[in-house]
């Protein structure tokens, strides 16, 4: 069913309906019109990385671990699984007359904010920090929830429209203030993408204010660019609760009606939070027109119409066994596997389980069931493998696996009981008496996640600082001590101050919130099963003396693109197990740099992998523009692809590079081609002299 047709569909019923009908269906969980054949439809459902809080679901790698893959038709794949399992759990439901929270069609995913800063908790739901890598992997997503079929899938719905990331405890009040050129250059762009290549159903404005309006009701982000620049023709849909904070934190309005009229007046269609219970209140009292509470109905209604549900669809069939099953967990652990990012490795990795007899497996979150793998915004998986239980099955009876929690996640002790630091001396023994040490530590969605949301209801949400929690940073010491060669993997959503692992660990290696079987992927990775491939969708920071205010929402130091210090690891960092680099590249067809055809480019890359094992990697194209004023400090991201090399391999790939790439934007927020020429750098990371040096070579540059 194509758009016009939907809409005119939901004209017509709209058309029957009264005014306090139409209002009903504002709310998010609106409610049945039986007299219209309408059933009650509850909007608000998350599949972020798998359906969430709905049951039993194939539980992916968190959004930032995706993230790492740089990988677009992996993600694609991904979402595919996700609407999937969506419609198999919404045909089983409608079947018992179960309209419950968290079972429809319309998921509040991706998040494609820009994870403009480490500290903010819910940076790991975003694919980190670049807006073109966000922009490429969140239209993935989108097209995988929303299929190309005669229906939409799912609706998908790109969230939090516009330049939000943190703080947390500040949000329903906050005022982030950018330009027009930081909101064109970095937080627009991965929006725009959804919007006008991905179709998008559905936008989520944010909680806070940005440049003095809120977000869900605000004229330049809403009406100017969102409905008018980029003909967005979808429903937007408040975060929860935010339309609340017009008149209770942000004070642009005096009581609940005034926030109503505020909200339909500039475009919020759907109210996540108990607001729009007051529009019939606005409307009796002359402030509200009906056409705007009819446009935002109609909208709803479209997209209700574009998911088939008044209609029989392609979709109905999808039976319940489609729920985790056997494909779909295979896509979870390729996933898992491609998200791993190897940040050192003085030769100890891969593990050969053939020289170890013991092996120490050590640290809280080695052993955590569902929360260290899993992140927020998630579903329950009818299995989890942690670390500890993936090594364990991958060694067998082959080699002996201890295994020491070593301390609480970030408290003094373990037992209420005990003196602090209970579990040491066990981590200790445990290491001694080890070949290698497996430390996992990190955090969970308890430590770093949405302020006030389920999974820390005692926390913000956000880090007050990158270093791990002082019990992990004793056990991490007290390993040092032993003298025995150990690995760190990280658990986090985030950057973490990573200096003290980087001078003592033999291996270092970023494992994210690898999903609910995810332990069994990352002992693949360890023991040279499968070769790490990730790369780093965030900068690591030395530490926070490099970090501008976290409420600064100026780019000026931040990101890899605006960093004035160097970094412990770069953006597009991650090392593999082969010898893989680059040694050539030729330009096939010049893009035009100067915006006169508006031609893509062609590079042909010369990749070589002189290891012994397969590589996985990423080609990475960098682009710099020459002779303006207004290109961001540091070449940025423009292009990338994935490469497989077997073992002595060497061949040429292909990539493009857009004519975007070359425009910069000015202090108006205007994209302009006026560069006089620009260098285009082509290899397995970043051009920059750090990634040179943990790599041990560096790419290509070209000149146009």
């Amino acid at each position: 069913m194509n758009r016009e047709e939907a809409k005119r569909r939901a004209q017509a019923l709209v058309d029957q309906m009264t005014v306090e009908e139409m209002a009903s269906q504002l709310r998010f969980d609106a409610p049945a019109v039986e007299r219209l054949g309408i059933c009650a439809y509850n909007w608000w459902n998350e599949g972020l990385h798998g359906v969430a809080r709905a049951g039993t679901a194939t539980v992916f790698p968190q959004a930032i671990a995706l993230g790492a893959t740089f990988d677009e038709e992996l993600l694609y794949e991904v979402a595919q699984c996700i609407a999937t399992e969506a419609r198999a759990k919404y045909n089983e439901s409608v079947k018992q007359g179960d309209r419950d929270i968290y079972k429809g069609l319309t998921l509040w995913s991706p998040n494609v904010n820009i994870f403009r800063d480490p500290r903010w908790g819910r940076g790991h739901e975003t694919y980190g920090e670049d807006p073109y890598l966000t922009g490429r992997l969140g239209v993935a997503f989108v097209k995988g929830l929303q299929g190309d079929g005669a229906y939409l899938k799912t609706a998908a719905c790109a969230k939090h429209f516009a330049v939000h990331s943190g703080p947390e405890d500040m949000r329903h009040y906050f005022n982030a203030e950018a330009d027009k050129k930081e909101m064109w250059e970095t937080y627009l762009p991965a929006f725009e993408a959804c919007v006008k290549e991905g179709h998008v159903e559905a936008v989520m404005g944010a909680y806070n204010r940005t440049n003095g309006e809120p977000c869900c009701a605000n004229t330049y982000l809403m009406e100017e660019v969102l409905r008018g620049l980029w003909e967005f023709e979808g429903h937007y849909v408040s975060d929860c609760w935010a339309v609340r904070d017009f008149h209770e934190n942000h004070k642009v309005t005096d009581k609940p009606v005034e926030s109503v009229k505020l909200a339909l007046e500039k475009g919020c269609d759907l109210n996540c939070g108990c607001t729009y219970q007051h529009i019939m209140e606005a409307y009796e009292q002359g402030i509200l027109p009906k056409e705007h509470i009819r446009r935002s109905a109609v909208r709803l209604f479209t997209t209700r119409f574009l998911l088939g549900m008044f209609d029989e669809t392609e979709f109905d069939d999808i039976p319940y066994e489609a729920v985790e099953s056997k494909p779909h967990l295979e896509t979870a652990s390729r996933a898992a596997r491609e998200s791993v990012v190897l940040l050192k490795n003085n030769g100890i990795l891969p593990l050969d389980k053939g020289k170890l007899k013991t092996i120490g497996v050590i640290g809280p979150n080695a052993d955590s069931r569902r929360r260290a793998l899993i992140g927020n915004y998630h579903g329950t998986s009818s299995r989890y493998i942690t670390v500890l239980e993936g090594i364990q099955d991958h060694v067998g009876e082959e080699v002996r696996v201890l295994y020491a929690q070593g301390c609480h996640l970030d408290k003094d002790r373990e037992e209420d009981l005990a003196m602090p630091g209970d579990r040491l001396s066990e981590a200790v023994t445990v290491a001694k008496h080890s070949d290698a040490v497996v430390l996992c530590l990190g955090l969970d969605e308890t430590l770093e996640g949405e302020e006030g949301d389920t999974g820390n209801a005692y926390y913000s949400g956000d880090k007050k600082d990158l270093q791990f929690p002082a019990p992990q940073r004793e056990l991490l010491e007290k390993i040092i001590e032993t003298g025995v060669p150990f690995i760190v993997c990280v658990m986090t959503g985030s950057a973490m101050d990573l200096c003290r692992a980087d001078e003592t660990a033999a291996a270092v290696l970023q494992v994210w919130y690898p999903g609910a079987r995810g332990g069994r992927d990352v002992a693949a990775i360890l023991f040279g099963e499968a070769s790490p491939s990730g790369k780093l969708p965030v900068t690591i920071y030395r530490d926070m003396a490099e970090l501008p205010d976290f409420t600064d929402y100026s780019m000026k130091g931040r990101t890899y693109r605006f960093l004035e210090k160097e970094p412990l690891y770069p953006f597009g960092y991650g090392l593999t197990y082969g010898e893989a680099g680059v040694q050539d590249a030729v330009i096939l067809q010049a893009p035009d740099c100067r915006g006169l055809t508006e031609t893509e480019g062609v590079i042909e890359v010369t990749a070589y992998n002189r290891g012994d094992r397969t590589a996985e990697e990423v080609l990475q194209v960098y682009v710099h523009v020459k002779g303006t004023g207004n290109e961001v400090p540091h070449p940025h991201l423009a292009a990338f692809a994935r490469v497989r090399l077997e073992a002595g391999e060497e061949r040429k790939v292909r990539i493009k590079v857009p004519a975007e790439a070359f425009r910069t934007v000015d202090i108006s927020g205007e994209r302009k081609y006026e560069g006089t020429g620009a260098l285009l750098y082509a290899g397995f990371g970043q051009p920059d002299k750090r990634t040179e040096a943990l790599r041990g070579s560096g790419g290509i540059c070209l000149e146009l």
